[in-house]
């Protein structure tokens, strides 16, 4: 398995996100109404699918397996704060919509047209064991011949993917635990 792509961003408030998306001049009025952890994969994963001729032909043929330590928080902190007070009790259905960490791989999914299976881990810390490991062993459906996989953070002030095309193939980096934490780590 070879790390065919890798993007890795960080930004230390939402305009920034917003700014990123202006400048790649991406046509998806759907951007503002994601939440920051969905607009983070986003913008991840247009970056690693941009000039890439085969973007929308991954279909079945493509997992996701995404991680983070966070979940949803961001969100469900938000919208914890439209239910609290019963006498000025007004959810939010906006927010609701993202209060599952797994929306941002759906938004991701639609944007790109991937079917094939998605998987979102909530983990204690970055663990490029487990990551590695989910990786391989979505490769074991026969059918899959490429992963998009990612570690996914936005929760309070930290706003950071590390996104990575994998593929069966001989081009690019090799994917290892190793190779994974250096790619974190810098």
């Amino acid at each position: 398995m070879k790390i065919k792509k890798h993007i890795k961003l960080s930004f230390t408030n939402s305009a920034e996100m917003t700014e990123l998306y202006r400048s790649l001049k991406i046509d998806y009025p759907k951007f503002f109404k994601m939440d920051g952890l969905s607009k983070l994969g986003f913008l991840a994963s247009e970056l690693i699918f941009k000039d890439d001729e085969n973007r929308f032909t991954y279909s079945e043929n493509m997992a996701m397996a995404f991680f983070n330590h966070a979940s949803s928080l961001d969100i469900d902190t938000q919208y914890q704060e439209t239910i609290r007070d019963n006498e000025n009790y007004f959810p939010s259905p906006s927010l609701f919509v993202y209060t599952l960490p797994n929306i941002v791989a759906g938004e991701i999914a639609i944007r790109n047209k991937i079917f094939g299976e998605t998987f979102f881990y909530i983990c204690k810390l970055f663990d490029a064991t487990q990551i590695v490991g989910t990786v391989k062993n979505s490769f074991q459906e026969k059918s899959t011949n490429a992963v998009l996989a990612a570690w996914i953070e936005h929760f309070e002030n930290k706003r950071e993917v590390l996104m990575m095309l994998v593929e069966n193939g001989e081009e690019g980096m090799e994917f290892t635990e190793e190779q994974l934490i250096k790619l974190y780590n810098n």
